[in-house]
Formats: C-alpha cells, structure tokens, sequence
C-alpha cells in the first residue's frame, strides 16, 4: 500500500458503543481499505531478469550433478513414505 488511510470515528454525546462500531465499520466500507488489503495479500513481485536466469542455472548445475553420479552409480535411494 502506496497510502495509508486511516479511518477516525469520534464519540458524540449520549452516543452508545454499538452506534460507534456501527459508524467505524460504514466508514471502513466506504473508503475501500478492505477490498484493497485483500488484494494485496498474496501478491507476489515478479522475479527479476537476473534473478530468474540464476534460479534457472541452478537447477541446470543441480540436474547435471544429479545425472553424473546416477551415471556413476552413487545416488542413495530415497525412501518413500506413504
């Protein structure tokens, strides 16, 4: 969230909490802070050019590593659990 928006609700007199509550969530609903923090909560940056290409050579490194000693004959069966 770029801004913050703050929502204020002040007490008038003879005013009971319920009509507060009821005044704070309104304002709440008006000023669309809800719909917006909800749809940032799962978003996720787009991973970097550089950063992608890394990931990527990784995994290449970690698939030859893995074919070199399957070819050798050094990979240690893994377990399979149910």
């Amino acid at each position: 969230m770029s801004t913050n928006t703050n929502v204020e609700v002040k007490r008038n007199a003879n005013e009971n909490s319920a009509n507060i509550v009821r005044r704070f969530q309104k304002r709440v609903q008006e000023a669309g802070i809800l719909p917006k923090v909800r749809s940032l909560r799962y978003n996720q940056r787009e991973l970097s050019p550089l950063k992608m290409k890394n990931g990527k050579m990784k995994k290449l490194d970690g698939q030859k590593e893995y074919d070199r000693l399957k070819k050798l004959g050094k990979l240690v069966e893994k377990k399979r659990r149910r």
